[in-house]
């Protein structure tokens, strides 16, 4: 609990997290401070924070006014950004980076941009304004994946098999900063993500195997930086699995945030989908 009433930043991308982590700190007293960007923030956010700023993906510069004007010492960055985004051959035009943006772009990110590598370069330039970038899930640890099955559904013999078998390679892939995800059935790896996201890796799993009851395994790599791109799952991957016959869901026991945990556990059992924390 803050004392007095102490400020969060946000940097906000996509989907329900950035919402789940405001309402989480203003129900500790924060006063919660926003910055949406621009073509990724759910409109929905700015009902949860006192300050909000739309604005676009490489204009840290402004970032930055904006957390010093709120008085902002310690800041999170949740939700995703699309990562077509950093190969569009016009990428700089599109984002119209300020000039701390195309500064830092041509200082650390020309030659190596990979999610750590832009985390690192955000993380260092908030810094050195005074903004420290903090654990996404610092206000959110009730969302994380606890060890075991979550919910009322258990894995079937055969899909506990796939976990024994996949979760060795999954372990590999997301060493290797591959993915965070696979697809296996009856052990066969079924496919695995890569820059499309898990959405997609789910289509086309279901797309492979017209069979009903393969297992989707999902989690983060060992020096995965909790500051930033946590790996989730929401109701709306429930429905994907449901549609795609995905029967089970392995994730990683504190590495991987339930968006709005208890609906989708709600959402989970109602589709006869197990989740099991490993």
């Amino acid at each position: 609990m803050p004392s007095s009433q102490q400020s969060l930043g946000i940097i906000a991308g996509n989907g329900i997290l950035p919402s789940l982590v405001a309402r989480s700190a203003k129900n500790l007293g924060y006063r919660v401070c926003c910055v949406g960007l621009k073509n990724q923030f759910d409109p929905a956010l700015r009902t949860n924070c006192d300050e909000f700023s739309e604005v676009g993906m490489a204009k840290i510069g402004r970032w930055i006014r904006l957390m010093k004007k709120w008085d902002i010492d310690e800041a999170v960055m949740v939700g995703g950004v699309g990562k077509t985004v950093m190969h569009d051959p016009f990428r700089l035009l599109r984002m119209m980076p300020d000039v701390r943006g195309l500064s830092l772009w041509y200082r650390r990110l020309r030659h190596d941009r990979r999610d750590a590598t832009v985390l690192a370069a955000i993380a260092d330039e908030l810094l050195r304004a005074g903004v420290t970038l903090i654990d996404s899930t610092t206000h959110i640890k009730e969302h994380l994946v606890t060890t075991g099955t979550v919910g009322s559904i258990e894995p079937s013999s055969q899909q506990t098999n796939d976990i024994t078998f996949g979760w060795p390679l999954l372990r590999e892939t997301v060493e290797l900063h591959i993915g965070q995800a696979i697809a296996v059935r009856e052990g066969d790896v079924l496919a695995v993500e890569a820059i499309e996201g898990t959405a997609a890796l789910i289509k086309r799993a279901g797309e492979l195997c017209k069979r009903k009851g393969w297992t989707l395994l999902k989690t983060a790599a060992s020096d995965h930086d909790m500051r930033a791109d946590v790996p989730s799952i929401g109701t709306e991957t429930i429905a994907q699995c449901a549609d795609a016959g995905c029967g089970c869901i392995a994730v990683g026991a504190n590495n991987v945030i339930l968006l709005d945990k208890p609906a989708v556990i709600d959402a989970a059992n109602s589709a006869g989908i197990s989740i099991v924390g490993i």
